[in-house]
């Protein structure tokens, strides 16, 4: 897209916890498995070859660089100078990074065939998010939103995982909170679809660690709370995995509105 479809509004605030982290982020957040592409062209109807997406809190790129390997033009948006700043060392052509809001998004309305949210909606504000995705969106366009989710219910030692990160951080949120739940962006939707994919992720407990330290509730604790957190995982899954090598369920909760 063009300088023309740019307006202001980044939420610098969102954007300094994460890019506390950028680095962390880029190397140890995973990406997705093949099989989301193929259910998120199934399911929204949009060819990603040749689209224009606007993948929303795009972070680093994880989502974003691999839309534009499957054909789309991408326009990356995201609050963090830091998260764009490891996107745009990537060089990679056919993806545009901005610096910009979700809520307000720097775009001109009936833009873009496809507005994406890879780990980022439940960040943002639920109704003007929405809003600003229908506006930017042409018709016979379709809104994504997808979390790559630990399934701690499928291993033992993740479950065991997920309690230690509840019981040391306060703004701890997934699988170990009784109340736990996938953002509720379905309910923004007349036409909705729903997917869950699994898949296995291979990782070194290394890599696995700086994922965690990528996360919001770990920014959000202090250095040496953060530290000795760490430690501590590293310790247990080292009895886990003596071989260093993760083997780690996952599943994908994707929901396509349209």
């Amino acid at each position: 897209m063009t300088p023309e479809h740019l307006r202001a509004g980044p939420d610098r605030e969102l954007g300094r916890v994460f890019d506390r982290v950028a680095d962390a982020y880029e190397a140890g957040r995973p990406g997705y498995p093949d099989e989301l592409y193929r259910a998120l062209a199934e399911v929204s109807g949009v060819r990603l070859d040749g689209a224009t997406a606007v993948d929303v809190g795009a972070g680093t790129g994880k989502l974003a660089l691999a839309l534009r390997a499957r054909g789309s033009r991408v326009v990356a948006v995201d609050p963090g100078a830091e998260m764009l700043a490891r996107l745009r060392a990537k060089g990679t052509a056919g993806v545009a990074a901005v610096r910009g809001d979700g809520n307000a998004l720097p775009l001109a309305g009936r833009s873009a065939d496809l507005v994406t949210y890879g780990q980022s909606w439940h960040w943002l504000d639920p109704v003007a998010s929405i809003a600003e995705a229908r506006r930017v969106l042409r018709p016979g366009g379709a809104i994504a939103a997808c979390w790559n989710l630990a399934h701690a219910a499928q291993a033992d030692w993740l479950a065991a995982y997920e309690e230690r990160l509840a019981e040391a951080c306060p703004t701890y949120w997934g699988p170990a909170r009784r109340e736990w739940r996938v953002p509720p962006i379905a309910a923004a939707f007349e036409v909705v679809e729903e997917r869950w994919i699994p898949w296995t992720r291979l990782a070194g407990i290394e890599e696995f660690l700086l994922d965690l330290r990528s996360h919001s509730y770990m920014a959000a604790l202090s250095a040496e709370e953060a530290d000795a957190l760490v430690e501590r995982q590293r310790a247990e899954l080292r009895r886990e995995f003596p071989g260093d090598v993760m083997s780690v369920p996952m599943r994908v909760y994707l929901v396509v509105g349209r």
